[in-house]
């Protein structure tokens, strides 16, 4: 009988240290499933989570490194010098695996004859894509063919793919995504209730689809690869030759946001922020001169209960829109009176981002207007760039403002920001991209992405930057990985070079 319970008290923690193995890398099971779960009951939660840790990363990493935002400072460990711990590392890598493990269950219950639905296997191929695409281009070759396979398989430490080979299966997921969306049977719809995107609209997901597709399609397009014919022979097919085949959002009410109300679980992370907390960031000069200079109506601070007005609601002062140079040096001056986003304060009538529905962003009508542009000056296309750049502006500021009646153009000119046709190749990837910069404000990390693709818009450096100037070109593996998965750990390293932030990932290697 001793014995017999050594045995048994062997086996549990065998067991408990498994599980606790699991629970520290990416390869998490669903502790939420069960016999009896159907598609919809994943889907809001993992969008709610996927966005909402986003929108830390956008705040804390990206708004910093793209000198959005500036948190005033002289210690170390300041992201806007391209100066961050490796534990920055751990946060989007835990958060999106979580999630990702929820989209392949969607998947699975979609695939089930009970709860078969071509709708909901599309939606959580695209949920998957999105989140390895955020993972990947930020740190380069990430697990995925093996990946989030430990409670089917019990893969609990998973291969690291090639950043190429991962990208060329997403696009292929994507292309199915659309397929079944459009072979879809009339009864294969889903629930408003639980769709925290388009409430229930089909047309839309697949048009978010098709959007997204062009998104990375567009990353890796100049990238010389065994993949770069069918690369630039899609994304004509979606935008020139078989539009029918792909259709893409067509105005700002296709844009992919998590709209906040408020309610229940739709209620902005932001606003949990303290009010003196939110507004401690100071605002950086780059971002907030370009507003100020072309009177942009978006930085005034809105009325609270005011439908149908969002505004960025920046504080002005002493009556001016002041802000930080990004990057200066430690001690050289005093920045702690600066602009900053406004926070929210219900009692004097203020609404301000922490309260704003749409900075759930996932992807802005806006991006794909630039996405042509770019795609017409490189020749990949027929069409007028202007047009595209134009509506790209147009359609940023009316997405905060819907009642917005002036036209772009004519809200450039007053500012000399107009299109300007006559000028070299990479000017006009300058204008394309800074203004795509201005349209991006709250999209997870793709200003970053971006500008590690292009190397636009044209940033200045402050003499305080680490890194010898240089920015950053990926993040971190996070140390758990290193000692929970050390053998693929290693083999990564060896495929892409060192574990450091100057290491480039694939598609911005020569």
């Amino acid at each position: 009988m001793k014995n017999f319970k050594i045995i048994l008290i062997a086996i549990l923690v065998v067991g408990l240290m498994q599980s606790c193995t699991k629970n520290f890398i990416e390869t998490n099971t669903n502790p939420n499933e069960t016999e009896n779960a159907y598609p919809y009951q994943f889907m809001a939660s993992a969008f709610i989570n996927s966005v909402s840790a986003n929108m830390s990363r956008n705040r804390s990493f990206n708004n910093e490194l793209m000198q959005v935002t500036v948190s005033i400072g002289d210690g170390d460990g300041k992201v806007f010098r391209y100066d961050f711990r490796r534990s920055w590392a751990d946060y989007i890598w835990g958060a999106h695996y979580s999630e990702i493990t929820n989209f392949k269950e969607m998947y699975k219950k979609a695939m089930e004859p009970v709860t078969f639905n071509r709708s909901y296997q599309a939606i959580a191929i695209i949920g998957q894509v999105w989140l390895y695409s955020i993972l990947t281009d930020m740190y380069g070759d990430i697990p995925y063919s093996q990946s989030n396979l430990a409670g089917d398989s019990l893969i609990v430490e998973p291969k690291f793919d090639k950043q190429e080979d991962i990208y060329f299966d997403m696009l292929q997921r994507l292309d199915s995504a659309n397929t079944l969306l459009q072979i879809k049977a009339t009864t294969e719809t889903i629930d408003a209730t639980n769709d925290p995107i388009y409430r229930g609209d089909l047309v839309k997901w697949r048009k978010f689809n098709n959007s997204l597709f062009l998104r990375l399609l567009l990353r890796v397009a100049d990238k010389k690869s065994l993949h770069q014919d069918y690369v630039l022979d899609k994304i004509k097919t979606i935008l020139s030759t078989e539009k029918d085949r792909y259709p893409i959002m067509a105005s700002n009410d296709d844009s992919a946001i998590l709209r906040w109300t408020n309610d229940g679980a739709y209620v902005s992370p932001f606003k949990s922020t303290r009010a003196q907390d939110f507004r401690a960031v100071a605002l950086c000069s780059f971002f907030l001169d370009y507003l100020r200079d072309t009177n942009d109506p978006r930085i005034d601070i809105p009325t609270y209960g005011t439908a149908g007005i969002n505004r960025m609601g920046i504080a002005p002062v002493s009556g001016n829109y002041v802000g930080v140079p990004s990057g200066y040096a430690a001690g050289s001056e005093d920045y702690s009176k600066m602009s900053y986003f406004y926070s929210f304060d219900q009692n004097n009538g203020v609404n301000s981002l922490q309260t704003e529905p749409i900075t759930g962003m996932i992807m802005p009508f806006a991006e794909l207007q630039f996405i042509k542009a770019e795609a017409v000056l490189k020749g990949w296309i027929e069409g007028n760039i202007e047009d595209h750049f134009y509506s790209g502006v147009e359609n940023n500021i009316k997405l905060w403002i819907p009642s917005w009646t002036v036209t772009a153009k004519e809200h450039l000119e007053k500012s000399d920001r107009e299109w300007k046709d006559n000028v070299p190749f990479a000017e006009k990837m300058e204008q394309i991209h800074f203004q795509k910069y201005q349209a991006l404000f709250m999209a997870d990390m793709q200003q970053w992405y971006e500008y590690r693709r292009t190397g636009h818009p044209i940033l200045p450096k402050g003499k305080g930057l680490q890194n010898n100037g240089e920015m950053p070109a990926r993040m971190y593996y996070p140390v758990i990985v290193q000692s929970a998965n050390p053998t693929n750990y290693k083999l990564a390293v060896q495929q892409q070079g060192p574990d450091e932030i100057n290491t480039k990932v694939w598609w911005q290697k020569p």
